[in-house]
């Protein structure tokens, strides 16, 4: 399939784009407001469950329960942002380990998939989260940090992930590997997740995630979007990799890349 081929369907508008300037300002005290509560929410329930969370990854056998405890937290979050999660489920769940993919338009994402996948995974995540006050501690112990800018060490992580397939565990990541400017327009997915499991010969699970961005926008960005609301996703059926090999890496991505965008188009229409 050609990249001309793949790109001559409508594109997703910006959402920047669809803002009313108007509106921008005059709503900017609010969601001044609201954000301001979000982080008050997520800091301080961090900084309580910190000193668990730092007992728990102290030991590899000890992941499994901090996996549920960042569930409960999840939890916590949605309600506590007013920030319910409706899912859609178009597929159910293969039984582990299995690599799930989504687009990638929002930090909600990392928070409702907590609450969406109810089997152990560790989650992939750019290498800069390693900085973040207190929220680095899950990528120095159980999760895995990819450092993009080098080869080397985004081979390392992937090589971590596989082995962790190996024990049994799923995989979580984005396939765009940042969230883009032009949300919900999406990036061009990197081969990394599935290069993984079709080496693993392992399911892939599409999620999408309709209107996370309209939700909750950069919190750094104090005019970006932000405000209550239902958070929907949808849960597409598993993609199964056996019997497929390296030279089936590019349609497969071109596959999961078409079947999301759709969905947010269909969305966007409705």
């Amino acid at each position: 399939m050609s990249e001309h081929v793949h790109h001559e369907r409508p594109a997703i508008r910006d959402g920047e784009g669809r803002r009313v300037p108007l509106f921008r300002w005059f709503f900017a005290p609010l969601r001044l407001i609201y954000k301001v509560w979000f982080a008050l929410m997520f800091w301080a329930s961090l900084l309580v469950l910190y000193l668990p969370f730092k007992i728990l990854l102290g030991r590899e056998r000890r992941y499994r329960t901090a996996f549920r405890l960042k569930r409960a937290w999840a939890f916590f979050l949605q309600w506590a942002a007013l920030l319910p999660q409706r899912v859609t489920w178009k597929g159910h769940l293969p039984a582990p380990p299995y690599v799930v993919v989504s687009n990638h338009s929002s930090y909600l994402d990392i928070v409702h998939m907590f609450n969406l996948v109810p089997d152990y995974f560790l989650m992939m995540g750019k290498y800069e989260l390693q900085r973040w006050p207190l929220f680095r501690i899950f990528f120095k112990r159980m999760d895995i940090a990819v450092n993009r800018g080098s080869r080397v060490e985004a081979a390392k992580a992937f090589r971590r992930a596989a082995a962790a397939i190996d024990r049994g565990a799923c995989v979580v990541l984005f396939p765009e590997g940042t969230i883009p400017l032009t949300v919900p327009r999406m990036k061009h997915f990197k081969d990394g997740a599935l290069r993984l499991a079709v080496e693993k010969q392992v399911p892939i699970v599409p999620v999408t995630f309709l209107n996370h961005w309209r939700l909750f926008g950069d919190p750094e960005d104090l005019l970006s979007r932000g405000h209550p609301g239902v958070a929907h996703a949808i849960v597409h059926p598993a993609v199964e990799t056996k019997g497929l090999s390296e030279a089936d890496v590019v349609v497969l991505r071109h596959r999961l890349f078409d079947l999301i965008e759709a969905t947010l188009l269909e969305h966007e229409a409705g």
